[in-house]
């Protein structure tokens, strides 16, 4: 259990009497000026379960710091024990940094201990809670992402390529929420799961598609959105994933909120970074590809494309080997298509073997048959 509490007071000798009280029953930690408090957070090994703070001390107010507090380390609850306890002083410190308790001094050693385990156990709350939903969130993207790999093994491996360049691009941008972009990367083809495995192998072979079949292909944005917006946290990312082949000129005026910024640029990324695998995938260079992308006028965000023109491929040196299908283990990657005997596509040059594509590939196996021996990327 998290029990470290940092208490900040301009006045030693109250930190002491604190410490003195308290030192045997949970873990104290002391600062004696905002800034002083603010350093300890930012190098401590631990994050602290409570903040306490005085409020008149010079050069950062309590509620100045506890403000700042809120912003670097949300987890962490916030009390105020001053001696200045007039309303506007509370309603201040309430507003600006959320706190969890406002004691007054003199407190009573019971009132503080009991506020001081009160707190510890919001904090145990807070950190749960975020843990499950943490778990929940990337149970759930695995699963969806599993999905994806056996229904459509060619979409689930553009995803996978369209992961690692995007995330190079928001590398170098200062947004708020770059997970959302990242994840919405991850899932941007999952919408592929409701298209013949025809159609996209036609799409990624660069094959002119039929008025209908492109009808059908140009739905699956939408389609994978709908699918996401109604999980949790996900409302920006499905946002993304339906406006992911909107062209840049579409876009009028600017983001008002955080959440419109993060949705806009997001889409432009994915737009521009899914476009330019489809160029790699037809065997272009980077510097090839960007050229043929910058000569679309308005097509594109002009500083996404700058930012490109940084992305590498993954660093890991490989082995080429062929091996049989009892030979591959979770972890290797796919160096060409696995094709069943009957023709069915498995999974896709470039895919990562994990558990349930390796069982998948046993399955058909024992069943139809599977074109042995197959080449994979070992780790060296």
């Amino acid at each position: 259990m998290n029990d470290r509490v940092l208490f900040v007071d301009d006045e030693a000798n109250v930190l002491h009497s604190i410490k003195r009280q308290l030192r045997k029953k949970i873990s104290v930690f002391t600062a004696i000026s905002g800034a002083d408090a603010l350093e300890i957070i930012k190098n401590a090994s631990d994050p602290f379960a409570v903040i306490v703070s005085d409020m008149r001390m010079p050069e950062m107010s309590g509620v100045q710091l506890l403000a700042r507090v809120r912003e670097i380390a949300p987890d962490t609850v916030r009390m105020m024990l001053t001696g200045n306890a007039d309303q506007e002083t509370a309603i201040e410190a309430v507003n600006q940094g959320s706190i969890f308790r406002f004691l007054t001094k003199p407190c009573p050693p019971e009132l503080l201990e009991n506020s001081i385990r009160d707190a510890i156990k919001q904090h145990q709350l807070i950190t749960s809670e975020r843990e499950l939903l943490d778990k929940t969130l990337s149970g759930s993207i695995k699963v969806m992402t599993e999905i994806l790999s056996q229904v459509s093994p060619a979409a689930f491996s553009r995803a996978y390529r369209i992961k690692s360049y995007v995330a190079q691009v928001i590398s170098a941008l200062n947004l708020p929420n770059k997970w959302e972009i990242s994840i919405a990367a991850l899932l941007s083809q999952l919408g592929c799961v409701t298209l013949p495995t025809d159609l996209i192998e036609k799409v990624y072979a660069d094959i002119p598609l039929t008025p209908d079949e492109q009808e059908m292909f140009d739905s699956h944005p939408d389609v994978g959105a709908k699918l996401l917006f109604n999980i949790p946290r996900f409302q920006n990312i499905a946002a993304m994933i339906a406006m992911q082949r909107k062209r840049y000129d579409a876009y009028t005026g600017k983001p008002g909120t955080r959440d419109e910024k993060i949705i806009w640029i997001g889409a432009q990324i994915l737009k521009a970074v899914i476009d330019l695998d489809q160029y790699l995938f037809k065997g272009l260079t980077l510097m090839k590809a960007l050229d043929r992308m910058e000569a679309k006028e308005g097509e594109y965000n002009p500083n996404i494309l700058k930012l490109l023109t940084t992305i590498k491929a993954s660093r890991k040196k490989y082995q080429v080997k062929p091996l049989t299908l009892d030979a591959i283990r979770v972890g290797m990657v796919l160096n060409q298509d696995v094709i069943a005997k009957n023709g069915l596509l498995l999974a896709s040059k470039g895919q990562d073997i994990t558990f349930s594509l390796k069982e998948r590939l046993h399955n058909f196996a024992k069943t139809i048959g599977v074109e042995e021996p197959i080449e994979c990327c070992v780790t060296t």
